[in-house]
């Protein structure tokens, strides 16, 4: 197969990469994807111009999805990482390639990431979907873990990814996936944001406004109670609010909360600096002790008041499980390559904190050594950035599932293709 006419320098090949947070998607060869639209989509019934009938409308991206209209639902196209709604995936693709890639999906192959756990059927659907639907010339499937260790330049490594709905270790071995040592646990980035709902609602007594609903806000001083103008907006969804009361209390996680070095100690915490907050209605705050607590339940599942179903485990306990479950020979490699990425892990501390974690946990003799990408960039789209990287290379061009190949397999070539 010419490299012509795949992934050469006259057709770019196009990199999707999916999560709960979002969804990544641009140009093979390119530093960082052109787009990241949010995963969530709004559905909305409304009239048919001249008819007395309904049809759905979606909204995607940013724009549509942020400003209040009345009825918007909001639904997501995934269940525990792998796609469950393939009608709104579909529309998220179509909308990808009208508004963001710009192009025929007929012109160029298609690199997508998928989750490490991944099922046959779906894998099969996926490649028939991109084959049928939108006609590409060549497609490949690959784990979002194998792509996440390329882009740190690892064919070897566990990837320790922490996004919004789950923390995973997944070790990496030449390039392939090590299926029986995968492990989860439901700590992660929405955990750590209704842990701040939670103490913002219930002990500072914040009434969370987000800022589509103020108006305008007085100067106040600390703890005084706000005061502000409320917007008159339509009567939104109770699914719509709580995206919009997410994205503050993402804000406020994101300025506000911080790993501690150690283990959670309250007086140790006291004694460290406090970080000064303002809500949008005006409200501000200094939160000192309280934002080191918040996130210590990541490593510390013990620390967690309420109970979450099953036993979770704490981020280094992933990680030591999933190593454990490797053969002995393998374990010095994976020890030696732990890959910290995800935008759950870009809590200031974080990798810190796990890596501390782990030295205690590991055996004296096990050399430790860590990569964790420096620019948020790079820990968010680094299964993005691998694909981009992998879809480039010379070398890879004839891994491609070509049309041809297609027509003869049909969709079960992909498991004989894609590892």
């Amino acid at each position: 197969m010419s490299s012509g006419i795949y992934g050469g320098d006259e057709v770019g090949a196009v990199v999707f990469d999916y999560g709960h947070y979002s969804f990544r998607a641009g140009y093979a060869g390119e530093d960082a994807p052109k787009a990241d639209i949010p995963s969530a989509i709004g559905l909305v019934d409304q009239l048919i111009e001249g008819k007395d009938e309904l049809e759905k409308k979606y909204l995607i991206d940013v724009g549509a999805l942020n400003y209040p209209r009345k009825g918007v639902e909001l639904q997501s196209f995934l269940k525990d990482g792998l796609i469950d709604d393939w009608e709104l995936f579909e529309k998220i693709l179509d909308y990808s390639y009208d508004k963001h890639i710009r192009s025929e999906s007929q012109l160029h192959p298609v690199l997508i990431s998928e989750a490490s756990w991944n099922t046959r059927p779906k894998r099969e659907k996926l490649t028939e979907l991109m084959f049928e639907k939108y006609n590409v010339p060549a497609f490949f499937l690959i784990k979002n873990a194998v792509l996440s260790a390329f882009a740190n330049g690892r064919a070897t490594a566990v990837i320790v990814d922490s996004g919004a709905t789950q923390t995973s270790a997944v070790p990496v071995h030449d390039g392939y996936v090590l299926q029986q040592a995968i492990v989860k646990s439901p700590l992660a980035g929405d955990f750590i944001t209704m842990q701040c709902k939670q103490y913002l609602e219930d002990h500072e007594k914040v009434e969370l406004v987000p800022n589509y609903l103020v108006a305008s806000k007085e100067p106040v001083k600390e703890r005084e109670p706000p005061k502000y103008t409320r917007k008159t907006v339509p009567e939104v969804s109770k699914s719509w609010a709580n995206l919009q009361v997410r994205t503050l209390l993402q804000d406020f996680q994101a300025s506000v909360l911080q790993v501690s070095d150690a283990p959670y100690d309250k007086e140790v915490a006291e004694g460290m600096p406090a970080v000064h907050y303002e809500f949008p209605t005006g409200y501000n705050n200094d939160y000192g002790a309280k934002r080191f607590e918040i996130p210590e339940g990541l490593f510390d599942p013990s620390s967690i008041r309420q109970q979450l179903p099953g036993t979770p485990l704490g981020v280094a306990q992933v990680v030591t499980t999933s190593v454990g479950m490797c053969d002995v020979d393998m374990r010095p490699s994976f020890y030696g390559n732990i890959t910290v990425v995800g935008g759950c892990t870009l809590l200031q501390g974080y990798a810190d904190r796990l890596q501390r974690d782990l030295s205690h946990k590991t055996p004296p003799s096990m050399r430790l050594k860590f990569i964790a990408p420096n620019t948020p960039a790079e820990r968010r789209f680094a299964p993005w950035i691998g694909g981009s990287i992998l879809a480039s290379l010379g070398t890879f061009q004839q891994m491609w599932i070509s049309r041809q190949e297609y027509d003869e397999g049909g969709k079960q070539v992909v498991e004989r293709k894609c590892p």
